[in-house]
């Protein structure tokens, strides 16, 4: 008789056989600029961390607090008892920060999308999504049950073109809904969210940005894409992000109109089904967002060491493709390539990771490189040489 888990090792093996199986590296210790990843001292240039707020010192000193006058945990979900007071606290203080009538928070960013999208819309209703959205979007997606549309990446024309498409649908879509990434994780690309909005408005469908790689990043003071393009409520109805990149914590959350709040708890099964964050992390992601109000400077910072970054590796040579962020890929080209120049990077103090097929375009291979405020230019300064001699020794350069 067959195993009916053999599936598992085959499907693995063959994974592991085509090298596209995770391998994964263990940080012992802290996420900090500097740090010990396997046994080694490197240089950390691949962690969503944009700020270091991961360490601050009052991130630290509130999640302590929070354990010590909520304990380690909530005990439940919070529809039921676990909705404790730390939580309404960093809802408001979030809405307050984006600027919006409400906000709501989830237990992860993947759980806000794939807990929303499919409550927003379903059967007869149409998405409309960028060929790029993140994974969590397209499990979000594909839970729904609704017709979907794929748009080519950050084309307008070819938005407006499926918009125009499907007025003349028949019967019509009950509703519409527009989503896309805010900033691209693997290019560090920003939609013309400006221009979805307008589109949107034309055509009377709501839309939907996942801003994770946008808070702490990009608008005034890190409030993201919404602040950046100094859009309205409005025009992007709903603004999802995560607490868990520049915020430095982590969790999902949703700010938009009141409306948009009530109907999310009483719907979002991934956030009625799940039990709701400890107070050490409703504590730190409410001194993250303190942090946020009160040093704009790590933002400056980031921005910063971002700009000095891209100019000298582009001076010296490299593709850094379309990014506009602090996600900084370096176009290597073929996979192996990306995988030795990995490899040397971690050799010579750098942990930097290979983004290689089918993650990427077979020719578009690449190590994607993260900036961080707290990276100072002494360490800005060794790693643009390491990649300069990694990169002319592979003749990549």
């Amino acid at each position: 008789m067959r195993n009916p888990i053999s599936f598992l090792k085959e499907e693995y093996d063959e994974l592991a056989r085509n090298e596209l199986n995770w391998k994964l590296r263990l940080l012992q210790g802290p996420s900090t600029p500097w740090c010990v990843v396997d046994g080694k001292k490197v240089l950390m240039l691949c962690s969503n961390n944009y700020l270091g707020l991961s360490t601050h010192p009052k991130l630290k000193e509130a999640a302590i607090r929070a354990v010590q006058s909520h304990g380690a945990g909530s005990g439940s979900v919070r529809p039921i008892a676990g909705n404790m007071d730390l939580h309404i606290e960093l809802e408001r203080r979030l809405a307050k920060f984006k600027r919006a009538e409400a906000s709501l928070v989830y237990q992860s960013g993947f759980a806000t999308n794939t807990g929303l999208i499919p409550q927003l819309v379903g059967q007869g209703d149409l998405i409309v999504s960028d060929e790029f959205n993140h994974g969590s979007i397209i499990d979000g997606v594909r839970l729904s049950r609704a017709d979907k549309a794929i748009y080519k990446h950050v084309d307008m024309q070819d938005l407006t073109r499926v918009l125009d498409e499907a007025e003349e649908h028949n019967p019509h879509h009950r509703r519409i809904l527009i989503i896309t990434d805010g900033v691209f994780s693997m290019d560090g690309d920003i939609t013309p969210l400006d221009e979805v909005a307008k589109l949107g408005e034309e055509h009377g469908a709501m839309v939907y940005v996942d801003d994770a790689h946008g808070e702490g990043v990009l608008g005034e003071g890190g409030r993201g894409i919404v602040s950046h393009f100094r859009l309205s409520r409005d025009q992007v109805h709903v603004e999802m992000g995560t607490f868990s990149k520049a915020f430095g914590v982590v969790g999902g959350h949703i700010s938009g109109s009141q409306e948009l709040i009530n109907f999310a708890y009483n719907k979002s099964r991934t956030w009625l089904l799940s039990g709701s964050h400890p107070p050490s992390v409703a504590g730190a992601c409410i001194a993250a967002i303190d942090v946020l109000e009160n040093e704009p400077q790590l933002v400056q910072k980031l921005w910063d060491n971002t700009r000095y970054f891209k100019k000298a590796v582009i001076d010296v040579g490299f593709d850094i493709g379309r990014s506009e962020t602090p996600i900084i890929p370096i176009i290597t080209g073929e996979s192996s390539k990306a995988k030795e120049f990995s490899g040397r990077l971690f050799d010579d103090g750098i942990f930097a990771l290979p983004i290689v097929y089918p993650m990427v375009a077979k020719d578009k291979a690449r190590i994607r490189t993260i900036m961080n405020a707290a990276i100072t230019r002494e360490d800005l300064d060794f790693a643009i040489n390491t990649f300069e001699k990694i990169g002319k020794h592979l003749t990549i350069l």
